[in-house]
């Protein structure tokens, strides 16, 4: 059987954050119910080679935990008519504080969901309220107390740094009440200024100002952005956090196997609203339109089917986002040939450079090349 990683794609929030740029937005209870069902057919109608077994479900968004705990519980069991499950599959749900209760939670615990990501961004009440995030830190500590109570083992915190106006002592002090909860993974992103946002509307001018290294008015400096970068990793490793991937830090054990599975190019398939996919070399996603969906013309634009030279850059650029890097093995295994025959050259100028480590097994980012990652990535295009 070949494993197989599944995404659902829940697009409804209680409010969109000024920040995001995703597929989300709030929604009436008929058009979410309306959902819902279509979902099930197209996971119903879902015809596939037949010789997979699921191994992660990841339940995005917008906001998952918006809807009745018995709607995700009916996903599941649709997935399950399908295809068999691995007996430690890992199942996720995105949750925002808020929208958790004891109920709910326990509900999620019978349907199987062993793993919740909690998107908190920020624990000054300031810097929420400047998100258009929808809860309190108070809110927060109690949705983590309630899914600590109701058995949740293995929980990821979402942060986000370099915000408006946010200074090294405010992340700080974030960083040390979350670590106070020992959580067993945090998601440890910077801001990024997307265009149709309204941040993009209030920031753009700073943001340009901080791309070109000039003074920023209202965002932290690139130096500062840096700053916070690297108290990260300080902070998290002192407390036995593993940096495993560039924003991602894990106890032992618990790094996300969902999106391990990204980076490392593994098949999984996309069901809702715009959800992608790679299956069979081909990657390919539904219709990000409501109307369309709901009216079961669930096709997005045409497949792309990757040729090889597009998947060995994927590899690249993918896989060295990972700190482990990536495999010579696993690289000559997929592609019948040796990784310096196609990447010889660049591997030693970024070797001498500081920003790679070759070593007999793999091929990895420095400290250095992780900091100006995108820098060297763009050095893996064919």
């Amino acid at each position: 059987m070949r494993p197989l990683q599944i995404y659902i794609h829940i697009p409804f929030c209680v409010r969109k954050c000024a920040y995001c740029d995703f597929l989300s937005f709030a929604a009436e209870e008929e058009t979410k119910r309306a959902y819902i069902r279509m979902l099930l057919r197209e996971i119903e109608a879902w015809e596939d080679r037949g010789d997979a077994c699921i191994s992660t479900v990841f339940f995005g968004g917008g906001t998952p935990s918006v809807l009745p705990a018995e709607d995700i519980a009916a996903v599941l069991a649709a997935l399950e008519k399908k295809f068999p499950f691995e007996e430690k599959a890992e199942i996720t749900v995105e949750c925002n504080p808020g929208t958790l209760t004891a109920g709910k939670l326990k509900s999620y615990r019978q349907a199987g969901i062993n793993r919740l990501s909690i998107g908190l961004q920020s624990a000054q009440e300031a810097e929420l309220k400047l998100l258009g995030r929808i809860h309190t830190w108070e809110e927060f500590l109690e949705s983590y107390r309630l899914s600590r109570a109701a058995g949740f083992q293995n929980i990821n915190v979402d942060l986000m740094s370099a915000l408006p106006g946010q200074s090294r002592e405010t992340w700080r002090d974030t960083l040390e009440k979350v670590l106070a909860l020992s959580p067993e993974h945090i998601s440890a992103y910077s801001l990024i200024i997307e265009e149709g946002t309204p941040f993009y509307e209030r920031y753009q001018a700073d943001a340009l100002r901080r791309e070109r290294g000039d003074a920023c008015e209202i965002l932290p400096s690139e130096e500062e952005e840096r700053a916070m970068y690297h108290l990260t990793e300080k902070l998290l490793s002192e407390r036995g956090y593993a940096r495993y991937e560039i924003s991602n830090y894990a106890l032992p054990g618990f790094a996300c196997r969902h999106n391990c599975g990204y980076w490392e190019r593994r098949e999984y398939k996309g069901f809702g609203l715009g959800a992608a996919s790679l299956v069979d070399h081909t990657r390919f996603s539904n219709t990000s339109d409501m109307q369309k969906y709901l009216a079961g013309r669930w096709t997005g634009e045409a497949p792309q089917h990757l040729t090889r030279e597009e998947e060995i850059e994927e590899t690249m650029f993918l896989g060295l986002r990972l700190r482990a890097g990536v495999s010579f093995a696993r690289f000559r295994e997929s592609f019948g040939v040796e990784m310096e025959e196609i990447y010889g050259e660049v591997l030693q100028k970024l070797e001498r450079q500081g920003l790679l480590v070759c070593t007999k097994e793999a091929v990895r980012l420095t400290e250095y090349g992780t900091d100006i990652s995108n820098y060297v990535l763009a050095e893996f295009l064919l």
